[in-house]
């Protein structure tokens, strides 16, 4: 498939390492010209032009701009009507992308982690996923979004992440210094902990009566850790 992308961010950049191997023919824009061309550099089936060219090359095109910058970036742009066209704007509605893409179509916003680089991630998706599923599973993981009220709420609550990553990180820390054998190790023990199974009886396992498991988990809670994510998350939400 013929692929495009407009903004060449490292988000950009993730989802073309995940996709170039694969052996879509795809085309970055010069907005980032240092990123675009080290991938044009790496994969012979990505090429670099100008954002008029990415739109003239592709078949899909991918658009990883600043919602503040979009309209000035799109304004000046000639879409087909046979390109279909996907945004990672989280900040900007479907329907206002569908306006400065037309007569293209607009099917779905697209929000992905690096880890798609790998394979193996998560993508969150509002639209008509099917060209996104066609493009990434079963390498990645699609999670099809009812509206945009649950594309927020879901905005919110990934947000779990930094502080998740803060967590292991104090506790490497504490560990002693430089200790990248540490970090490592709670990385892993967390990460594929997390992909064994679902929380609650996770939770019931790790539970066991004066374990280090459940003291830790317990001082946490007595410190206020509960209302503190939840009163955060009601604040991104603005619910508080």
């Amino acid at each position: 498939m013929r692929l495009g992308f407009l903004g060449t961010g490292s988000i950009a950049e993730a989802v073309v390492r995940g996709l170039a191997p694969d052996g879509h023919q795809i085309t970055v824009s010069e907005r980032n010209g240092a990123r675009a061309a080290r991938l044009a550099g790496e994969f012979a089936n990505v090429t670099v032009a100008g954002n008029q060219g990415v739109v003239d090359a592709s078949e899909v095109v991918f658009l990883g701009l600043m919602a503040e910058q979009a309209a000035e970036v799109l304004g000046g742009l000639r879409f087909r009507p046979d390109q279909r066209v996907v945004s990672f704007m989280a900040g900007m509605p479907i329907e206002q992308v569908a306006l400065l893409v037309a007569p293209a179509l607009a099917v779905a916003v697209m929000l992905p982690y690096p880890g798609i680089a790998q394979g193996g991630s998560p993508i969150l998706a509002l639209g008509d996923v099917g060209v996104i599923e066609a493009l990434f599973s079963p390498a990645n993981t699609v999670y099809a979004l009812r509206d945009a009220a649950e594309l927020e709420a879901y905005l919110c609550a990934q947000a779990v992440l930094s502080p998740a990553v803060q967590m292991v990180g104090v506790a490497a820390e504490w560990l002693g210094g430089e200790n990248a054998q540490g970090e490592a190790f709670l990385r892993h023990l967390v990460g594929s902990s997390l992909l064994s199974g679902a929380c609650a009886p996770m939770l019931a396992a790790l539970n066991t009566e004066g374990g280090y498991n459940q003291r830790l988990r317990q001082h946490m809670e007595a410190a206020g850790i509960r209302e503190a994510l939840v009163g955060g998350l009601d604040r991104l939400a603005g619910k508080a």
